[in-house]
């Protein structure tokens, strides 16, 4: 799918649309998302900031997605884990960037051809419009070839 066409629908998909969520960018080679999130009453928690499942929300499906489009059908790729840090209370406008590079590619692809399973975990800051920190997530993504069978035991690598 064109990286315009899944831009513009995941801007229409509910969990983003009815949170405020807006992906602002989807680079046509799937390497690169910018998520924006701005303050509106329907996304504030009870103190007035940014609701923390929103937050999380921004950036969960992005890392699977970009990593899905590289290693292609001969592997299946979800997501595995997720946590969250807050760091400051969120106010105003947040942004979130994913950048896929080649030596995560190639970590996932070795360890998919030499175990069952690659693990990987990527890590991503929402940040507010002076870019202080508001918020450090990191998502774990799966990774194995459709010809191999899943087992529980592996080697998690951080990135």
């Amino acid at each position: 799918m064109k990286a315009s066409r899944l831009r513009r629908g995941m801007n229409l998909w509910p969990p983003f649309l009815f949170a405020g969520i807006r992906v602002v960018e989807l680079s046509d080679d799937y390497r690169h998302a910018r998520v924006r999130m701005r303050m509106h009453w329907w996304n504030r928690n009870y103190v007035g900031t940014h609701f923390g499942g929103s937050l999380f929300a921004m950036t969960d499906p992005f890392w699977m997605l970009l990593v899905l489009h590289h290693l292609g059908r001969e592997h299946l790729v979800w997501d595995r884990a997720g946590e969250i840090e807050f760091v400051k209370p969120g106010r105003g406008t947040v942004h979130a960037e994913f950048h896929l590079t080649d030596e995560h590619l190639d970590e996932l692809r070795s360890q998919a051809a030499t175990s069952t399973k690659a693990l990987l975990w990527f890590s991503t800051d929402v940040v507010d419009s002076s870019g202080d920190v508001v918020a450090r997530t990191r998502k774990q993504v799966y990774a194995r070839r459709k010809n191999r069978k899943s087992v529980d035991d592996g080697v998690a690598e951080t990135v």
